[in-house]
């Protein structure tokens, strides 16, 4: 989120490893080292006519930490006087957020949990079908943010149900500046870089298998980050096995 007459942006994110663990230890008044933003390019809805937005009949579905990158466009639309239905997802209730901020911006609101601890039970996908075929709505546009493994099965469904779907890739980008090739995705016959081609694509032309084993390739480093941080020198003297690297 952001305040402009503040001068404020609100960051959300999941405590998963070393570095995010580093952020929630952080108390007010703590700074970070630097801030860069906004990388990629914007949602292509931005470019189109406002009044033929309005016509057009839009869904979002965010899943976990999907949700944070869906309430500003949600919210953008809001604004400009278009309602869109949100279908927001999370794998319990403890883990859902932006509930409230989601329920003043957007048109129809369904909270849905994997475990059925709140909301609807079961998966977004399940809530599309029921939107679809027994209330009967038609969607023109999907926009589907979350973890890979859920857009991908969201996007199987949309194709199915002729539903034009967008989807964002930033769970694959790394440093968002191109460089480290972390993001390296194949859309249709084409070669994309989600953090600077993207982070949305036609989710129907999206390789997600291929993406999702590129997802793969920083998870030693990233459990060796884990360890220094948790165990400091008992770590750095070799005792995981891993030769103290």
């Amino acid at each position: 989120d952001y305040d402009r007459e503040a001068g404020t942006v609100t960051i959300v994110f999941q405590t998963v490893g070393a570095s995010t663990t580093k952020m929630a230890e952080l108390q007010a008044g703590d700074s970070l080292e630097d801030f860069v933003g906004p990388l990629g390019c914007a949602s292509d809805l931005i470019d189109e006519d406002i009044e033929e937005l309005k016509k057009k009949k839009i869904l979002f579905v965010a899943g976990g930490v999907g949700t944070a990158p869906v309430y500003p466009q949600v919210k953008w639309l809001h604004a400009h006087g278009i309602d869109a239905d949100v279908i927001v997802g999370s794998k319990t209730k403890d883990l859902l957020i932006l509930e409230k901020e989601m329920e003043a911006v957007a048109g129809n609101l369904y909270v849905t949990t994997d475990d059925g601890s709140y909301g609807r039970s079961g998966m977004v996908t399940d809530t599309i079908k029921y939107l679809v075929n027994e209330k009967g709505i038609k969607y023109d546009h999907c926009v589907a943010i979350g973890p890979m493994i859920m857009m991908k099965f969201v996007c199987l469904l949309t194709k199915e149900l002729e539903i034009p779907t967008v989807v964002s890739l930033n769970p694959i980008m790394v440093d968002g500046t191109g460089m480290c090739g972390a993001c390296r995705v194949q859309v249709g016959s084409e070669i994309k870089f989600a953090c600077v081609d993207g982070p949305e694509f036609d989710g129907h032309l999206v390789d997600f298998d291929q993406s999702m084993k590129r997802q793969l390739m920083y998870k030693t480093e990233e459990g060796r980050a884990m360890l220094r941080l948790t165990e400091g020198n008992t770590h750095k003297n070799g005792g995981c096995g891993c030769g103290g690297n």
